[in-house]
C-alpha cells in the first residue's frame, strides 16, 4: 500500500491528482491522507485516479508541519505503510524532511520519473542544470514528485472517504492572517504560462501581457526586478529565489534570461523568448525566439 498527503486547505489541485496517478503507476494500492474541511464529493474525485480511500482529519484546519508530520506519522505506523507520496510544494518541503527523520525513511525531493527496474529515480539538480538517478536502500521510502512531470492518467476506482480520529500533538506555529493568491491558476500547476520583465518599462503595459494570458488560458509571472521594484505581486515572480515552474509552454517578454532565472524556468517543455536584443543570453535556453519588440509582438 502506498501512502499520498495531499494539501486541501485550498481545494485539489492538478499536483494532487498528479501525486495519486504517480503513486498508481508504481503498482500498488493508493490511499491519501489529507485534512482540514474539503467536502467529501471532491475528495472522492481522487478515485478517479486510483485512490482507493481517501482519510481525512478535519481538526488540522492550518498549515502546521510538526502537526502534519505528527498525523501522516501515526497513519503509516498504523496502517503498515512504508511508501509515501507528496506532491514537491511548500508543504513537502517542511514535512518530509521531518517525517524522513521520524520514520528512518530514505527521502527523494523533486523526483520527475517512476523509479525504473534497478529502483532508480530521476531528480532535478543544481537548480535543473543536471539529472541525477537516485536510489533509496532504506525499507521506507518517502518521494516527492515535481508537478507538471507526468501526465495525468484516469484509473477509475471505487473510493471510501473516511473521518479520522487521531490525537495529534498540538501546534507550535499560530496563523495569524492568511492572503489569498490572485489569479484563476496557481503557477506550479500551470500548463502554460505568459511572463515578462523590465522590457515592458511598466506596470501601466500589463495588460497585454494579461490579455494573452487570458486568450490562451495560461497564468501570468514576471522576474524578479519586476516583482522586486512592486509592478508586479511577488508570488508571480519566478527564478531561482521565487517559484520553480515546469509548464508545457513558458512565453517569456522583455526578460533578458540571467542564469537566476532561468533557474527557474528551465524545466518548461517549450520556452519561447521575444526580445529586442539579439544578444541576450535566454536565446540560447530558447526552443523558439523572436527578435522583436514586445509591444508588437505581444498583442499579435
Amino acid at each position: 500500500m502506498i501512502l499520498v498527503y495531499i494539501n486541501t486547505l485550498n481545494g485539489i489541485g492538478k499536483s494532487s491528482y498528479e501525486a495519486v496517478t504517480y503513486a498508481k503507476k508504481m503498482g500498488d494500492s493508493v490511499v491519501v491522507l489529507t485534512n482540514g474541511n474539503e467536502e467529501e464529493s471532491n475528495l472522492s474525485s481522487l478515485g478517479d485516479y486510483g485512490a482507493e480511500k481517501v482519510m481525512i482529519h478535519r481538526e488540522i484546519t492550518s498549515f502546521e508541519s510538526g502537526q502534519i508530520c505528527d498525523l501522516i506519522s501515526k497513519v503509516a505506523e498504523q496502517h503498515g505503510i512504508n511508501t509515501i507520496v507528496f506532491s514537491h510544494d511548500h508543504v513537502s518541503k517542511a514535512v518530509a524532511p521531518m517525517l524522513s527523520t521520524r520514520l528512518s525513511a530514505g527521502l527523494v525531493p523533486g523526483a520527475i520519473s517512476l523509479p525504473d527496474s534497478n529502483g532508480h529515480i530521476d531528480v532535478n539538480v543544481f537548480s535543473g542544470k543536471a539529472i541525477a538517478k537516485v536510489a533509496i536502500n532504506s525499507d521506507k521510502k518517502i518521494i516527492s514528485l515535481l508537478p507538471n512531470s507526468i501526465p495525468l492518467e484516469k484509473n477509475e476506482t471505487t473510493c471510501v472517504v473516511e473521518e479520522l480520529s487521531l490525537d495529534i500533538c498540538e501546534a507550535k506555529i499560530k496563523l495569524l492572517s492568511k492572503k489569498e493568491l490572485e489569479g484563476d491558476i496557481p503557477l506550479p500547476e500551470a500548463e502554460l504560462v505568459v511572463s515578462a520583465g523590465r522590457g515592458l518599462k511598466g506596470p501601466e503595459n500589463w495588460g497585454m501581457v494579461e490579455d494573452l494570458a487570458k486568450t490562451m488560458g495560461a497564468a501570468t509571472a514576471c522576474s524578479r526586478p519586476v516583482s522586486d521594484i512592486g509592478w508586479r505581486p511577488h508570488h508571480e515572480h519566478v527564478g531561482q529565489t521565487g517559484i520553480a515552474i515546469r509548464p508545457n509552454l513558458y512565453i517569456a517578454a522583455g526578460i533578458s534570461g540571467a542564469i537566476q532565472h532561468l533557474a527557474g524556468v528551465n524545466g518548461s517543455k517549450v520556452i519561447v523568448v521575444i526580445n529586442t536584443d539579439p544578444e541576450a543570453p535566454f536565446f540560447k535556453a530558447a526552443d523558439y525566439g523572436i527578435i522583436g519588440d514586445a509591444f508588437e509582438v505581444l498583442p499579435k
